[in-house]
């Protein structure tokens, strides 16, 4: 298959190198070229080059503003797509910024799919991604083939937008987990008790999750490298408050939690690992 792919970013990088791997070919674009290397990839100017040919386009970048620039800018990849191709916007985006995009692409003519992906480096690189798509039934059957060469799981979660307040959620979801979790690290630490104990006992009951459970593992090993950085965290918590405002849903733990991601960016911790909290 004939794939675009625009964004090649530490994520869109490896999730175009499985779609190679699996066969398809693919037309990339970058903002900044040279900074990337993808190997069988041909390379294109602009985001409109690259969707000429295309019968698949995926998107993976950082935010509402990169997206639309992308796909609606000067060069953008919505006037060039091909009437019978698919489009496929995997950034984690704003509710009201998706719904715009769908509107576009509605009075353009053509699909888009909203498919966002939970996972980070390592599930990129191994294909183990977990994809919320939100789009017709038609074109999530047209990239269903392709998006399994990314993922462990897709999920068709219903209608545009769809996809994106699933992803909303589960980022919401993990982000305050793990601020609770090193909250109870430092009060196990002053406690003057043992918090490694205290932590492996309390990942053995009901009410820690794995992903809480290893987490925190993490947290006490001091292992902060890079895989989905404090900074991103806290941008997909304002992306919440605003999805929030927009539907009038309150949400008053997701901006407490939105509060602590900021607090640790502003003191330094802005590239570290979310286990950095």
């Amino acid at each position: 298959m004939n794939i675009a792919f625009l964004g090649l970013g530490h994520m869109g990088r490896r999730m175009a190198a499985r779609l190679i791997e699996a066969g398809h070919e693919l037309t990339v674009w970058n903002r900044t070229p040279g900074n990337v290397e993808i190997a069988d990839a041909r390379w294109a100017d602009t985001p409109a080059a690259a969707v000429r040919s295309a019968e698949l386009v995926f998107s993976m970048v950082r935010d509402d503003d990169a997206s639309r620039e992308v796909w609606l800018g000067d060069q953008g990849a919505l006037a060039a797509l091909p009437a019978e191709a698919v489009a496929l916007e995997c950034s984690t985006l704003s509710l009201p910024f998706v719904d715009e995009l769908g509107q576009a692409f509605r009075d353009a003519d053509r699909e888009l799919l909203d498919a966002p992906v939970a996972g980070s480096r390592p599930q990129a690189e191994a294909g183990a991604l977990i994809f919320f798509v939100g789009g017709s039934t038609d074109a999530f059957e047209c990239a269903d083939s392709a998006l399994s060469a990314m993922a462990g799981a897709v999920h068709h979660a219903g209608p545009n937008g769809a996809g994106a307040l699933v992803k909303l959620m589960v980022n919401a979801l993990f982000g305050a987990q793990l601020a609770a979790v090193a909250e109870l690290i430092g009060f196990a630490d002053r406690s003057g008790h043992d918090a490694a104990r205290a932590i492996k006992i309390l990942a053995s009951t009901p009410v820690t999750s794995p992903a809480a459970a290893g987490s925190a593992q993490a947290m006490l090993a001091g292992q902060f490298a890079p895989a989905f950085p404090i900074a991103l965290v806290a941008k997909d918590f304002g992306l919440v408050s605003a999805s929030g405002d927009a539907v009038d849903a309150k949400l008053p733990l997701a901006a407490a939690c939105r509060v602590i991601y900021e607090q640790a960016a502003r003191e330094g911790y802005a590239d570290d690992n979310f286990t950095g909290v």
